[in-house]
């Protein structure tokens, strides 16, 4: 018998990495296609290319079904619209402007979508991750309340940020809507924000407190803070705490803007139970006033989804009326969860180019 899912459109993807690709294909939220790994060749743009074409050619051979699209991340700075690549830090190959869209979608004749992976993780919670599972608690629980926004970030190499708002994705005029990397840190005004909350920061801070000029990766401080590797437990704790700390401060201004739940996923999300505490923290710190005030950082009380999801979800409905009308249900506390991502960053970001590449070309058709 036939699911739902086989009359789905198939759309090849890749997990675009300055050392691997990993091929595959999606029709709705499973894979339809045994990933592969293929070296990129970042430093060689004729390898590179021809590696995407082999790739994808060999994903379209196992497919029960034409595939309908390309659709994947590739790491910024880029035109994604257009498709086109901009001198990449990791991929010396595309130097300058690159159009890898339109040559890929002239060799396969179908159409391409090439997006920031942090956006596509964000789209990904939000079409099928996080979003839904506490919508659909708080139905379960009979509250009124929904949510329809989210904010994804991504700790791994750097700060990534993507922003899904009534099931938009906000990609912004000049493809950097979201971009939080940017913005100005806590302790280093003047420095990055992505220079305090990324892999480089960890090593950096635990460096700094013990003079360890190992080259440690983040999985050998973590595990340093587990005590299962021979090092400083205490400084291991204290370098993803002030992770953590400069995360809540960037992700603190973000949600004041976008007004919704926050998912984070990325290779150094696995640490949370040592940088959750202080970015929590952080998100919940109080402002001051001159006239002597205090109030929070965020206006929406705000939760940890991970420890406190079902007072999150609780129904507070209240029914107010005035002189004897029938009166309306409605919750009173403003809130917002913070959570780690539970399909994972990889699946998010798989699930977020298949629905992306759908939405694209539902537009193009209504055009």
């Amino acid at each position: 018998m036939n699911s739902n899912n086989d009359f789905l459109p198939i759309v090849m993807t890749l997990d675009a990495g300055g050392t691997n690709f990993v091929f595959s294909a999606m029709q709705g939220v499973r894979e339809v296609a045994s990933p592969f790994t293929l070296p990129s060749h970042a430093d060689n743009l004729h390898e590179c290319l021809r590696t995407l074409v082999s790739g994808f050619e060999r994903v379209r051979e196992s497919l029960p079904a034409p595939a309908a699209a390309i659709s994947f991340a590739f790491p910024g700075p880029a035109d994604y619209r257009q498709g086109i690549i901009c001198n990449l830090p990791n991929f010396p190959a595309f130097s300058g402007a690159t159009p890898l869209g339109p040559y890929l979608q002239e060799w396969f004749g179908i159409p391409v979508y090439i997006a920031n992976d942090g956006n596509l993780f964000a789209y990904g919670e939000a079409c099928a991750g996080l979003l839904p599972e506490v919508n659909r608690r708080l139905e379960e629980t009979g509250s009124p309340k929904r949510f329809h926004n989210l904010l994804g970030f991504t700790l791994g190499t750097g700060f990534g940020c993507g922003v899904v708002t009534d099931g938009r994705l906000l990609t912004g005029d000049n493809d950097v809507g979201g971009d939080v990397w940017c913005l100005p840190g806590k302790r280093y005004p003047d420095m990055l924000l992505e220079e305090s909350v990324s892999i480089r920061a960890v090593k950096r801070v635990y460096s700094r407190l013990t003079g360890d000029t190992t080259e440690l990766t983040p999985k050998d401080i973590f595990d340093i803070a587990e005590g299962n590797r021979l090092g400083d437990a205490e400084a291991a704790r204290h370098a993803f705490a002030e992770m953590g700390e400069m995360a809540g401060y960037g992700i603190a201004t973000a949600v004041t803007l976008i007004d919704g739940l926050v998912v984070i996923g990325g290779g150094i999300s696995r640490s949370h139970k040592y940088f959750m505490p202080a970015l929590l923290g952080e998100m919940r710190r109080c402002l001051g006033t001159f006239a002597g005030s205090s109030h929070p950082r965020v206006q929406s009380e705000v939760f940890s989804l991970d420890t406190d999801m079902e007072d999150f979800v609780r129904n507070r409905a209240q029914k107010v009326s005035l002189s004897g009308s029938a009166g309306t249900v409605y919750d009173p506390l403003k809130r917002i969860g913070v959570g780690i991502t539970r399909q994972g960053t990889s699946r998010s970001i798989s699930i977020g180019a298949y629905m992306w590449a759908i939405d694209q070309m539902a537009r193009v058709g209504k055009a």
